[in-house]
């Protein structure tokens, strides 16, 4: 059975992950999920990922979880657009997290991003996620 909504799927792994306070959390693979962790690493939510061909040809990606204190960096990791109700914005309307202190993450024609490197582009997109 196909998964509807893959990147949801993603960052309810890493809440989880975190929840039960695990070092790593192990996710099926492609380009846009690297991507997000890409930003989530630049931004300092997680502390690296890395990817591995599995068998059969398959990617993965090992994501290492990040805590300060004991606590979990992300304390919110929410999916916006979904496949039922697909949420775009123009460059002038990508709303703030948190007034600047959270992130939302973006595909554009110009790949995935922050809001921040979008408006810095001019650029609008599916608004992916929001976490802070």
């Amino acid at each position: 059975m196909s998964m509807t909504d893959p990147i949801a799927d993603m960052l309810t792994r890493i809440r989880n992950g975190q929840m039960a306070e695990k070092r790593t959390v192990d996710i099926p693979g492609s380009k846009v999920k690297s991507a997000i962790a890409r930003i989530l690493q630049e931004e300092g939510f997680i502390a690296g990922f890395e990817e591995t061909q599995g068998t059969g040809g398959k990617k993965t990606l090992s994501v290492e979880l990040k805590y300060f204190e004991g606590q979990p960096v992300i304390t919110s990791l929410q999916r916006v657009s979904r496949p039922g109700l697909r949420q775009y914005s123009a460059a002038g309307e990508i709303p703030r997290v948190l007034n600047g202190i959270g992130v939302m993450i973006l595909t554009t024609p110009k790949g995935v991003m922050t809001d921040r490197q979008a408006r810095a582009e001019n650029v609008g997109g599916e608004l992916l996620c929001r976490v802070y």
